[in-house]
Order: structure tokens, then C-alpha cells, then sequence
């Protein structure tokens, strides 16, 4: 861990690993039939050198903003394989969207009627499809974004309306983008959400006054962070996913099918790694203090959706096989603020200043996510290795 730092240049840092990432992408390959398409969601984690490596290994990206746009378009995704969603898209965004060609993922009766206006003014029909807000969600997920009254998508009693209108003057209309929730380690959950988006697709696809030529069913699969998670089983998703296949060539002959994935495939090829630089007691409690702390990885802080804080897994990088030490220890960053805790009661091996805790499950909502320019302290450094 210590040559790991020295490459990196010092510390506080982030490295990402190329072969767990391969590793993770040839998994989900395994289970996915032939008729559906893998695409990584830019919002997991948008380090450039990771993107460009990612762009090579699935068959499109998500993205969720004009910056993600860029990002995904300089790591080589061809705008074709690029799709656009997210609530609030500026007509700015739309704009360069339907001039780079990508599929806009329709929000709102506004984003297409944007989308139409910016077609027919740059003379190329806008690609898009419809984000149906469906009512139901993903079960056992960590964040629901389907089902009652979400700002995601349009809900999937206007949809129809909608899909008759969808051959307008500057509109190319495509397909249909589901996405109930994230973060889910319960296999049959997915397996059921994935089921009820296909079924809907299935209802409403025939509304449309063209066919659609794609069907984006989302994602959601979680990773275990916490003591007591089980790792998720995608036997059942394999299982609904090969029906669904199945069932489209039956309905429909040649479609796209597409799986969104985000954290599941970085988010366990990342560790932050931040340095002791004071070790203190205060009243029989020691804190270690370290260089770098919500200000680079708000998540592990338990301040990016934890209700109920726990630990992400913590190690002392270069003291990894030593004894636990007695008593537990808690884990701060510089920071002058008490949300700056990335081990609360830990039991960790001695440590003292100069040593390097490392935090693991850390190569989703790392860096992009944190808020860096707080108190004014040194950005994070990023690896890919």
C-alpha cells in the first residue's frame, strides 16, 4: 500500500483496479442472453482514464448531464450507444444532445416538446424515448425511483397519450427507459422489477405510432458495503432476463434490450486511501486523524443516504495481517465539522501518524460525489492501475 501511495503521489487518493472491473463486466456478461446490451452509468463514477477503459468493455453508457455528455463522448462511446436521462435537463443540454446524436430519455411532456423544437431548428430529428415513472418500484432497494409520485420519468398513465403523438416534425422516437431504484442485494426483487417494466413495455409499446426499437429496463443490482450483507444472487435475474428476451423475439423479432449498471460494476475496484497525520485521546478515546475525509468521500461519512451511519470496511493499508488492537478507535478527517467521521468505533491494529487507512467499496459515488471544495482543502487524486 505504501509503493501504491508513492505512485499516486501521496495522499489522500483514490485507485481503481482495470482486472476487477473486467472481472465484474465478464460476470454480468455471463448471465446476460445474447439479445441484451450492457451500458455503464457515467454517474457511478466519471473518472476519464476509467471511462475511456470502461468504453471498451460494455456497449453504451448513461449519462445525466451535457458534462457527463462530454466526458462519454471524449472516452470514444459512439453517440449512437449513448443515452441521455434525468429530470431538469436545460434546453441548452437538450440542444447539444440532439446535435450529437445520443438518445434523449423524455422526462416530461416539456423535454419533448424542447426536443421537437430543437429538431426541427438544427435539421435532424431528436432521438428520444419515454422515461415511464411506472406504479411500482424496486423492492429491497436502497433508493426507489418509481412508483407514486417521483420527479423521475412521466407516469405511466399519460404515457399513452403520449406515445400516440410520438411522430412529430423533429422527433425520432425510439423506445421506452424504466428505472425503479438502486442499490438492491436481493435478487428475486430485481427479478420481479425487471418482470413488471417488461410486462408495461408490452402494454404500452403497441400505443406507439411507430414501433420502438429499444427497451431500457434499468438496473439497480447493489453491492455489500455493511456486516451482515449478503452478496446479491443473480440466478434469479438471469433467470427473468432470459424470459424477457425470449419474449421480445417472440413480440417484437430485432430489438435492443439494455441493462443499466452503474455501482455494481466499479464499485468494489475502488479503495480511498488517506494518511494518519495526528493520533489524540480525548477522555480514554483515541481519534485517529487523517489528511483527507467527507470532503473527498462523503459516502463512507455516512452523509450521502445512510439514515442509520455505519462503516464502510476499513483497513490499515500497511499494516494489513497485524492484530486487531483492544480497545476500538474512531476515524476522523480534517474537517471542522462532527460529520467528518469515516470510522466510528472501529477495531483496527495500532496505528499511528504516517499509516494509511485504507477505505474499501469505495469506486462508486467516490470523488464526483463529494463535496471537494469545502474548508478549501487539496482535491482527491484518482488512479486507474
Amino acid at each position: 500500500m505504501s509503493r501504491l501511495a508513492e505512485r499516486a503521489g501521496g495522499t489522500p487518493f483514490y485507485a481503481y483496479d482495470r482486472a476487477l472491473i473486467a472481472a465484474r463486466v465478464a460476470e454480468v456478461r455471463a448471465i446476460l442472453p445474447p439479445a441484451l446490451r450492457l451500458h455503464y452509468a457515467l454517474k457511478a463514477n466519471p473518472m476519464p482514464a476509467l471511462l475511456g477503459f470502461m468504453a471498451s468493455l460494455v456497449d453504451g453508457f448513461d449519462i445525466a448531464s451535457a458534462g457527463e455528455l462530454k466526458l462519454a463522448l471524449d472516452a470514444g462511446m459512439a453517440p449512437a450507444n449513448i443515452g441521455f436521462a434525468g429530470p431538469g435537463k436545460r434546453e441548452a443540454e437538450l440542444r447539444q444532445a440532439v446535435a450529437a446524436g445520443v438518445l434523449v430519455n423524455a422526462e416530461s411532456e416539456r423535454d419533448i416538446r424542447l426536443l421537437a423544437a430543437a429538431g426541427q431548428a438544427l435539421g435532424c430529428p431528436a432521438r428520444f424515448a419515454i422515461r415511464v415513472n411506472p406504479d411500482f418500484d424496486l423492492k429491497s432497494s436502497g433508493m426507489r425511483m418509481g412508483g407514486g409520485a417521483k420527479p423521475f420519468g412521466i407516469d405511466e398513465e399519460k404515457v399513452g397519450t403520449l406515445l400516440r403523438q410520438a411522430n412529430q416534425p423533429g422527433l425520432n422516437f425510439e423506445g421506452l427507459h424504466f428505472y425503479t431504484g438502486s442499490q438492491s442485494l436481493s435478487g428475486v426483487a430485481l427479478a420481479q422489477a425487471l418482470r413488471a417494466a417488461w410486462a408495461l413495455a408490452c402494454r404500452l409499446a403497441p400505443l406507439a405510432a411507430v414501433p420502438p426499437k429499444s427497451i431500457n429496463l434499468g438496473g439497480g443490482f447493489g453491492i455489500p458495503y455493511f456486516p451482515g450483507e449478503a452478496r446479491l444472487d443473480t440466478t434469479p435475474v438471469a433467470t427473468a432476463l432470459a424470459e424477457i428476451a425470449a419474449d421480445a423475439r417472440t413480440r417484437f423479432g430485432s430489438i435492443d434490450l439494455i441493462l443499466e449498471l452503474g455501482r455494481y460494476l466499479v464499485g468494489e475496484a475502488g479503495i480511498y486511501v488517506t494518511r494518519i497525520v495526528d493520533r489524540k485521546q480525548s477522555r480514554g478515546h483515541v481519534f485517529l486523524v487523517t489528511d483527507g475525509g467527507l470532503n473527498h468521500h462523503l459516502a463512507a461519512s455516512g452523509n450521502f443516504g445512510q439514515v442509520l451511519r455505519k462503516n464502510y470496511p476499513l483497513a490499515i493499508g500497511n499494516r494489513m495481517g497485524a492484530p486487531a488492537a483492544a480497545a476500538p478507535v474512531s476515524i476522523v478527517g480534517p474537517l471542522c465539522t462532527p460529520l467528518d467521521l469515516l470510522g466510528d468505533n472501529v477495531l483496527l491494529p495500532d496505528a499511528e501518524p504516517g499509516d494509511l487507512v485504507v477505505v474499501f467499496q469505495s469506486g462508486a459515488y467516490g470523488a464526483s460525489a463529494s463535496p471537494q471544495a469545502f474548508l478549501g482543502h487539496p482535491a482527491v487524486t484518482e488512479i486507474l492501475v
